[in-house]
């Protein structure tokens, strides 16, 4: 795929603009990024990121609900929002020559969506019943993502649940939206990218038309959500009601994405090495040699890799039959961080790894979605959209030593371990202890 050129350019209110043109189909895809997340949200509102990510779907106060739902579907157009630890997004995809409706509904939510109270009790009841499906019915519903940041972590931000404590949900307030709203909501804190289809000046000219007149807000200090990396090894049990058999989760501490880029992509190369295919060391090893466990899996980042600021999570999840206790997993996860931090990764494996990661990354790159969503959360997270282009090459370059390294980095003596227990195993009495070092 041909890269496409970045333009940038920053309005009067602050709100920061990517353009990425590529004519090569008729479509185009415009996004918001707004710099707000799980770990924003203070004690006694967990899950209000999330909560309030939904209210911006149901109006503002020039347009009815559902109004946004039937312009970009009558166009042809596709849409969606996400909440992540760091950020929330907003996008839609469509004909090209829907572009300037698309910019005309991200512009008139980010000025004055419609927060009453009729809109939020229903979508705190659609927000617990989301819940429901994706977590407490579900078997190993939060496993890892909700069950092991609070055993690896110390600090409310990054430990607590971004679904949200039902009580929180419900004691949400239109004024707390408000208040949410006015905060984080403003253009300066927001990053706008429109990837596809069109002409900059054009583009440009739009933008300013409909964004150009939003409000600007004080900005909010991002706060730092350091904290040192854990000393020993914490441990907690979690006793699942639905899951059919037992499971471990290993995190640990990994290098700052945002300043150490290049160490961090070293532990993605770890994962792939670890569990990426059926010849990769874990798969052949707790799989099909020892036959200790029937599925097992590493990588960065509770959410994907390079979607969160510092700190940031390498994770390891296995799912063993009841007859293997979670230690004889562990142990048998730490001999292959060993013997990979003693001898690193084969070449051959390395090459195989780094090629599967270059491919994946162009083959996302490619689809509009993908990328319009890519260079908004680059800009935001790293200040360089441009980052999304070069991540391929710097996969590439990743050496066998530098693989090493991240394996000899992850401790037994600095990590947390998170055992999951079926309903009526042994050991449902320990279920959801605090980590104790």
């Amino acid at each position: 795929m041909a890269l496409p050129e970045l333009h940038r350019f920053t309005l009067p209110n602050g709100l920061r603009v990517v353009l990425a043109p590529d004519p090569s189909a008729p479509v185009v895809g415009v996004s918001v990024h707004y710099d707000v997340g799980f770990r924003s949200e203070p004690e006694g509102r967990t899950g209000f990121a999330h909560l309030f990510e939904h209210l911006m779907f149901q109006g503002s106060e020039s347009l009815e609900k559902l109004a946004h739902f039937r312009h970009v579907q009558s166009s042809g157009g596709t849409f969606n929002g996400s909440t992540h630890p760091d950020y929330t997004d907003y996008y839609q995809v469509l004909p090209s020559a829907a572009l300037e409706r698309a910019l005309f509904l991200e512009a008139d939510r980010m000025r004055a969506p419609k927060i009453t109270e009729e809109n939020l009790r229903n979508q705190i009841d659609v927000v617990k019943e989301e819940i429901r499906l994706n977590v407490l019915n579900r078997p190993y519903g939060g496993f890892p993502w909700i069950l092991l940041p609070p055993v690896l972590f110390r600090t409310f931000p990054n430990a607590h649940n971004g679904y949200g404590d039902f009580t929180d949900l419900e004691n949400a307030t239109v004024d707390d939206c408000a208040a949410f709203f006015d905060t984080y909501y403003a253009p300066g804190n927001a990053v706008l990218t429109v990837a596809g289809d069109f002409q900059p000046e054009a583009a440009k000219a739009l933008v300013e038309k409909h964004f150009g007149d939003v409000p600007a807000r004080p900005v909010p200090e991002r706060p730092s959500f350091a904290e040192a990396p854990p000393k020993g090894e914490l441990r907690a049990e979690h006793t699942d009601q639905h899951a059919p058999m037992p499971a471990v989760a290993m995190g640990y501490r990994i290098p700052d994405p945002v300043n150490e880029v290049e160490g961090y992509l070293a532990y993605l190369v770890l994962a792939g090495v670890l569990t990426d295919g059926d010849g990769s060391r874990l798969q052949q090893r707790l799989v099909h040699r020892d036959a200790i466990v029937v599925d097992v899996g590493a990588g960065c980042g509770l959410f994907g890799p390079l979607e969160a600021r510092d700190p940031d999570t390498f994770n390891i999840t296995a799912i063993h039959a009841p007859e293997v206790t979670s230690d004889q997993v562990v142990a048998a996860v730490d001999e292959e961080l060993l013997r990979l931090a003693e001898e690193g990764p084969t070449e051959q494996e390395l090459a195989k790894v780094t090629a599967r990661w270059v491919s994946t990354m162009h083959r996302e790159h490619d689809r509009l979605t993908s990328r319009t969503l890519g260079l908004g959360s680059a800009e935001l997270l790293f200040g360089r959209a441009e980052l999304l282009y070069e991540l391929p090459d710097k996969l590439a370059a990743i050496t066998t030593d530098e693989v090493a390294a991240a394996a000899k980095a992850l401790r037994p003596d600095s990590r947390a371990v998170l055992v999951l227990n079926p309903a009526g195993a042994a050991g449902d009495d320990a279920s959801d202890n605090g980590g104790t070092e």
